[in-house]
C-alpha cells in the first residue's frame, strides 16, 4: 500500500499490506491492553488474617464461670492487634500474551490509524534549533488536541520545543505500546521511523 508524505510533492512511501492494511481486531486489542495494564498494577497491599498474626493459639480463659465474654484466641479480629476479618491479599492480575498477539495488536492499531487519516508521515521531521514557534508552524495543519510524535532517535530540538505545546508528546519508536497509540488523537512520524517500525513488526 502507498502512503503519501506530508512535506513533499506527491512523494509516497510503500508499506507492507500484511502490517499496515489489517482489519481492526477489537477483541485482540482488548486482550493485549488488559495484559499491558495489568503489568502496571503493583498489587503490594496485603493484610494479615487471624491465622497469620503473631500470638498464642491457647484459649485465654475458660469458657464459663469467669463473668467475661467467651473468647477462643487473642488473635481474634475484635481484639487489639488481632487479625483482619476479610484480609486483603495480593492478587496477580497478569494476563500473558505472546509476541505474535502483541505485534498483531500494534499492526491492527496502525492500520486503523491509516484508514482514519490519523497517521501523518513527514519525509523529514526536524527543526534547526529548539523553538516552540518552529514546531507549531510545522504542525499547524493538524486539527487535533492530542498529538503523539514518534521518532527513531531522541531529537533534542523537537523535545524542547514540544514541552510548551499542550497535548503534544514525544516518544522513541522502541517505547511505543498499544495503550499510548490509542491515547492520542493523531500520530506524527517520519519516513525513517515508520520504516523501522515496519521492520520491527515483521514476523520472525
Amino acid at each position: 500500500m502507498k502512503l503519501f508524505l506530508k512535506d513533499s510533492n506527491n512523494d509516497f512511501i510503500n508499506l507492507s499490506n500484511s502490517i499496515f492494511n489489517r482489519s481492526f481486531n477489537i477483541k485482540l486489542i482488548h486482550q493485549v491492553l488488559s495484559s499491558y495494564i495489568s503489568i502496571s498494577k503493583k498489587g503490594t497491599k496485603s493484610q494479615k488474617s487471624k491465622a497469620e498474626v503473631s500470638g498464642s493459639g491457647k484459649k485465654p480463659w475458660k469458657q464459663k464461670g469467669t463473668g467475661r465474654a467467651r473468647v477462643g484466641s487473642i488473635r481474634s479480629p475484635i481484639w487489639r492487634s488481632g487479625g483482619v476479618t476479610f484480609a486483603y491479599k495480593y492478587r496477580n492480575n497478569f494476563k500473558k500474551v505472546n509476541k505474535k498477539m502483541y505485534k498483531g495488536a500494534i499492526k491492527s492499531i496502525f492500520s486503523e490509524l491509516i484508514r482514519k487519516n490519523k497517521l501523518i508521515v513527514f519525509k523529514e521531521l526536524s527543526i534547526n534549533y529548539p523553538k516552540t514557534k518552529l514546531l507549531v508552524e510545522k504542525l499547524k495543519f493538524i486539527n487535533f488536541n492530542k498529538i503523539l510524535i514518534i521518532l527513531s532517535n531522541f531529537d533534542r530540538n523537537i523535545f524542547l520545543s514540544s514541552r510548551n505545546i499542550k497535548g503534544v508528546f514525544l516518544i522513541e519508536h522502541r517505547f511505543i505500546n498499544p495503550l499510548i497509540l490509542l491515547s492520542y488523537d493523531v500520530i506524527v512520524t517520519n519516513f525513517k521511523t515508520l520504516k523501522e517500525i515496519e521492520k520491527s513488526l515483521h514476523e520472525i
